[in-house]
């Protein structure tokens, strides 16, 4: 990595509408903590109301497949076919150069992979549903995604939830206003130690 040390990690993962976009948000905003947002790159398609470089930073399958080749990716996966998601070492570089700790909102793989690149400067959290069932209302709540594309997220995140156990720490979001507190009191434990 060509930046130094400079801060900690904190990466949230979870099947897609467990939470863990809520819950990123939430830490973002205590001041205190001095966390900043590493933005990913994706290759998908931008949704309605996304901006690039405050959301992410959007490529196309071949700018994204360039970019790994120069290895300017911390960590990368294709998701689905042609949709590619990864960490910009210059996004660690900038937050870090800033003094701050930075925060992921990723999915499970790529959590997993971080959390081995960071070692004990990070610490991991996988976001729970309380249930399949649960995860699937959420998911069709959104109101974003066709039903096929529920059904494909939903069959991943029954095989994402077997990788839990690989975390340090599993938050289950039953209870949004507990699942907050949990997650601040967690962070704020790491960020002091």
């Amino acid at each position: 990595m060509s930046a130094q040390l400079k801060g900690k990690a904190i990466i949230f993962s979870a099947p897609s509408g467990a939470g863990k976009t809520t819950i990123v948000r939430h830490l973002l905003g205590i001041p205190d903590l001095r966390l900043s947002f590493s933005v990913s790159a994706t290759s998908r398609s931008m949704r309605e109301n996304e901006q690039d470089a405050r959301d992410y930073f959007f490529l196309s399958p071949d700018e994204f497949r360039t970019r790994v080749r120069l290895g300017d990716f911390l960590e990368w996966e294709e998701v689905y076919h042609n949709q590619l998601y990864g960490t910009l070492r210059s996004e660690i570089d900038r937050i870090w150069s800033e003094g701050r700790n930075v925060i992921f909102d990723v999915d499970v793989v790529g959590g997993i992979s971080l959390k081995n690149h960071f070692g004990t400067t990070a610490l991991s959290v996988f976001v729970q549903p309380p249930s399949i069932e649960v995860l699937e209302h959420r998911l069709q709540n959104r109101s974003t995604e066709s039903p096929d594309k529920i059904a494909m997220r939903i069959a991943k995140a029954r095989h994402e939830l077997t990788f839990a156990p690989r975390f340090d720490m599993v938050l289950i979001n039953d209870n949004l206003e507990q699942a907050l507190q949990d997650a601040e009191e967690s962070v704020r434990k790491f960020l002091h130690t």
